[in-house]
C-alpha cells in the first residue's frame, strides 16, 4: 500500500486541537483534535477490499504493514491521527457538540485520476468526542456497516465505502437494546473511505459556536474540493453550494425509495454533505412494504425515521444546514426557495424512478394513481417489496396471478386481498399497453431498476453469528450477490423474511448501538 502518499491538509488548513489528549470534552474553536489509535495487539483481518484500495491510490495490499495499517495496529510516520468536530439535532432536537466519538482520520490519498479519498478507521479508540464511551467497535455493527455500505454502492446508490473488517482481538461491553442488559461482544474494528465525511452538522457546530470565519473558511474548502460545478469567484457560490447539496439529498432519498432502505437514525449529524448514504446502524431494507417502518427501536413510538418520512425529514434536516448557512447567504428568500423546490423537485424524481421500477418508458398522466394503487396494495396485504417487483417482471395476463405471486405474502391473504391485488394488476397491465417502447425494452428498464438481491437484516444476522463461530462460508456468498444485486446468484436469498426471525432482536429489532 501506499501508505507513505497519504495527506492531511485538513490538519494544515483549519484550527484544532494538536495536544492528543483524549478526555471526552468540549472542544470550542477548533474544527478537529488529534487522536490516537487504538494500536491493537492481537487483530485478526476478517476481509480487505483490495479492488477499493487500488482504485483510491492505495494500491495492493502486501506488507505485513499495510495489514497492521488497516487493523489499527500500525501508524506510517507521516500519518498524524485526528477526530473531528460537529454537531447536529438528534431525534428533532438540538445536540450540541457531537464528533467523531468512534471514528479515527488517517488522512487522505489521491489516485491517478486525481480523485481525493478520505480515509478513517471506525472502532479504533477514544477521541475527545466520543461522550464517555470507550471509542471501539463491536462485530455486529461492524459487519452490518461493510456489507451495507458496499451493497449500496453496487445498488448505484452514493454511499461511503469499506475498506477492511477486522476482529481488535478485544472484548467489548455493550448494552444492545438500551435495557440494563450490557454484556460482553467480540471487538471489531473497519476502515472505511469516502471522498469526504463532512456532515451537516461539520457546519452547524461553527454556526452555533458564532465561528463564522472559520464556517466560511470549511464552506470555501467544500466548494473548491468537492464541487467543481460551482464556480468558487461567484458571489452566489454559497446559495448555489446550498441548492446542490439539497438537489444530491434528494437524488440520494429517491435512490433509498427505488430500493426500499430505511436509513432509521437520519439526525443531521448522519446527513452528507456529499449526498452520501454515511453511519449505518439500526439500517433496513423493507421486507413487507409499509410506510411506517422503523427498525430503529430508539425511534418508537415517534416513527420520526420511518420510510415514508424519509424525504420529509430530509427536507427538516436541511432547514437546519440552511440556517447554520445563513450568515453567508444573507437572504432569507433564497433559501426558503431552494427548500420549497425541495420538496417539489424530490417527488417529480420519485415518480420518475417509479416509472422505471414499473417498466414505462415516461411519466403520463394517471401514473400517480397506479403508484399510490400500489403502494396501498402492497402494504394493505403485507407484500414484499423486492420480491413483488420481481415477480411483476415475469407477470402476464395468462399466468394465474395467486400461484405467481404466493411467495410475497408475509400474512395469510383472503379473497377479498386478491381481488384487491388483481384489480391492480389490471390497472398495470392497461397502463403497459401504453408504453411507446418494446417488451423486452421496458422489461429491462425494470431489471435495471429492481434489485434481485438486498442484504436483508436477517442474511446479517445470520452472517454475524457464523463470524462469531469462526465461519466465513456466508459471508463469502453474500460479498457475491451484493456485488451482483440485479442478478439472482444464489436463489436462496431471494426469498421473503423467514418467520422465525419475525421479532427476534438483533434482526428485524435494532437499536442506535446496532
Amino acid at each position: 500500500m501506499n501508505l507513505d502518499q497519504i495527506t492531511q491538509q485538513y490538519l494544515e488548513l483549519f484550527p484544532g486541537d494538536l495536544s492528543g489528549n483524549p478526555m471526552q470534552r468540549q472542544t470550542p474553536k477548533v474544527v478537529f483534535s488529534t487522536a490516537k489509535i487504538a494500536h491493537f495487539e492481537n487483530p485478526e483481518l476478517i476481509i480487505s477490499n483490495e479492488k477499493l484500495s487500488e482504485e483510491i491510490g492505495l494500491g495492493k495490499i502486501e506488507k505485513q504493514e499495510d495489514l497492521d495499517f488497516l487493523n489499527a495496529k500500525y501508524l506510517p510516520s507521516n500519518v498524524k491521527t485526528y477526530a473531528t468536530a460537529y454537531a447536529g439535532h438528534q431525534f428533532g432536537n438540538w445536540a450540541g457538540q457531537l464528533g467523531d466519538g468512534r471514528a479515527i482520520f488517517a488522512g487522505e490519498i489521491k489516485n491517478d485520476q486525481g480523485l481525493k479519498s478520505e480515509i478513517q478507521w471506525k472502532g479504533a479508540g477514544a477521541t475527545p468526542y466520543s461522550r464517555h464511551a470507550d471509542g471501539r467497535g463491536v462485530l455486529r455493527s461492524s459487519v452490518r456497516e461493510y456489507l451495507m455500505s458496499e451493497a449500496m454502492f453496487h445498488l448505484g446508490i452514493p454511499t461511503t465505502r469499506a475498506l477492511s473488517l477486522s476482529f481488535s482481538g478485544e472484548q467489548v461491553v455493550r448494552d444492545m437494546l438500551y435495557d440494563g442488559n450490557a454484556a460482553y461482544e467480540k471487538g471489531a474494528v473497519m476502515t472505511r473511505t469516502a471522498p469526504s465525511f463532512l456532515r451537516f452538522g461539520h457546519f452547524e457546530l461553527l454556526s452555533a459556536q458564532g465561528e463564522i470565519e472559520t464556517l466560511q473558511q470549511l464552506t470555501d474548502f467544500t466548494i473548491e474540493n468537492y464541487f467543481p460545478e460551482i464556480d468558487s469567484d461567484s458571489p452566489n457560490k454559497y446559495a448555489d453550494f446550498f441548492k446542490t447539496v439539497s438537489e444530491k439529498t434528494a437524488d440520494m432519498i429517491v435512490d433509498w425509495f427505488r430500493v426500499g432502505f430505511v436509513h432509521g437514525v437520519m439526525n443531521t449529524d448522519n446527513m452528507s454533505i456529499l449526498g452520501l448514504t454515511i453511519d449505518y446502524g439500526p439500517f433496513s431494507f423493507l421486507d413487507e412494504y409499509d410506510l411506517n417502518f422503523t427498525p430503529n427501536t430508539t425511534d418508537l413510538p415517534g416513527r420520526r425515521y420511518a420510510f415514508g418520512n424519509q424525504a420529509k425529514i430530509a427536507q427538516w434536516n436541511l432547514w437546519q444546514l440552511a440556517n447554520a448557512l445563513f450568515s453567508l447567504i444573507k437572504d432569507e428568500s433564497i433559501l426558503e426557495n431552494i427548500l420549497n423546490d425541495f420538496n417539489t423537485n424530490f417527488w417529480i424524481k420519485h415518480d420518475e424512478m417509479m416509472a422505471k421500477k414499473f417498466g414505462f418508458d415516461k411519466l403520463q398522466e394517471g401514473d400517480d394513481e397506479i403508484f399510490t394503487s400500489a403502494q396501498q396494495v402492497m402494504q394493505d396485504l403485507e407484500i414484499d417489496y423486492t420480491l413483488f417487483f420481481n415477480k411483476l417482471e415475469t407477470y402476464s395476463d395468462d399466468i394465474d396471478f395467486k400461484i405467481h405471486f404466493k411467495e410475497v405474502f408475509y400474512s395469510r391473504t383472503t379473497e377479498e386481498q386478491f381481488e384487491k391485488l388483481k384489480e391492480f394488476l389490471t390497472l398495470y397491465q392497461n397502463r403497459l399497453a401504453k408504453n411507446s417502447i418494446s417488451k423486452t425494452d421496458s422489461l429491462n428498464l425494470m431489471k435495471a431498476n429492481n434489485p434481485k438481491f438486498i442484504v436483508r437484516n436477517y442474511l446479517l444476522f445470520e452472517c454475524i453469528n457464523e463470524l462469531n463461530e469462526g465461519k466465513k462460508d456466508l459471508l463469502t456468498k453474500l460479498l457475491i450477490a451484493l456485488e451482483n444485486p440485479y442478478e439472482e446468484i444464489y436463489p436462496e436469498f431471494s426469498v421473503k423474511r423467514p418467520n422465525l426471525y419475525d421479532g427476534q432482536t438483533g434482526c428485524s429489532t435494532l437499536s442506535c448501538s446496532s
